[in-house]
């Protein structure tokens, strides 16, 4: 509760978290029939770059600050959409971003536990009938908002990691979500600051009898340093047709852009659990 990202936003876990999220977008409207995103920790919804809190830290000048001028690539379809969104110096949160994605038949709905963050979602989107915001807890909302009625969709779980016991939380939540809504695609993102928790973190969802599910990592340093973030995951529960090769070019392009030659920079994109 502590927590506000607006002092983070636009930093690299952001384009790494965004990047891969507008590529899942796309792949859910392939198909004609409406779908659904659940966003569980959603935050403002868009982010001014030139506020203090963002000024403060800078770290959105590391990270989507350069890659400024690119037009084409993988990364493209995500950076056309911030810069209709006003980037710079207004940087839209997967809230604003999945909105502009959607079609007139489809749904999204934003969970914020935060009273002056749920405050601002609620005037963000007000008088926006595709559009509900709720003030709950995340955790909570898994089970008493799932399966969805269109029968498909996006649950985007996206949490601060501010208190002990997140793995653990997320690995449950993967389970509750996949047993209600079968059908489903799950995007759970984690911080990497060392292997070892991650590493119990998959080793949780291999033994955990959920199929399908997918690790995309990306690393701008060797995660050694506990106090520190070197790097973020996304895990992925039933990802899209072709989204495995998608998400490689996407973590090679930003890697090209924003490693900065460090040992252990990297990513992948690995299969935890078969379908």
């Amino acid at each position: 509760m502590n927590y506000r990202h607006a002092f983070h936003a636009g930093n690299f876990a952001d384009c790494m978290k965004h990047a891969l999220l507008v590529a899942l977008i796309h792949r859910l409207c392939a198909k004609d029939t409406p779908f659904r995103v659940l966003d569980t920790h959603a935050g403002i919804g868009t982010y001014d770059l030139t506020a203090s809190e963002a000024e403060r830290t800078g770290e959105w000048k590391r990270g989507v600050g350069r890659l400024l001028d690119i037009t084409e690539g993988p990364l493209a379809p995500w950076l056309d959409l911030i810069r209709r969104a006003g980037f710079p110096p207004h940087y839209p949160g997967s809230p604003a971003l999945v909105r502009m994605m959607l079609r007139p038949r489809d749904r999204l709905v934003l969970c914020e536990l935060h009273e002056d963050d749920s405050a601002a979602l609620r005037t963000l989107f007000r008088g926006d009938p595709q559009t509900a915001v709720h003030k709950r807890d995340a955790w909570e909302a898994l089970s008493a908002l799932t399966p969805f009625a269109e029968k498909r969709g996006l649950v985007l779980v996206d949490p601060p990691f501010e208190v002990e016991g997140e793995f653990g939380r997320m690995a449950e939540a993967i389970s509750v979500v996949a047993h209600r809504f079968r059908a489903g695609v799950q995007a759970h993102w984690y911080p990497v600051k060392h292997r070892a928790p991650v590493r119990a973190f998959h080793t949780a969802l291999a033994d955990g009898g959920v199929r399908d599910i997918v690790a995309c990592e990306f690393w701008l340093r060797e995660p050694t340093d506990p106090q520190r973030l070197n790097g973020c995951g996304l895990v992925v529960v039933n990802p899209p047709w072709k989204f495995e090769e998608e998400a490689r070019a996407i973590l090679a392009a930003l890697l090209t852009h924003l490693g900065e030659g460090e040992p252990g920079q990297g990513f992948a994109v690995t299969r935890i659990a078969e379908e």
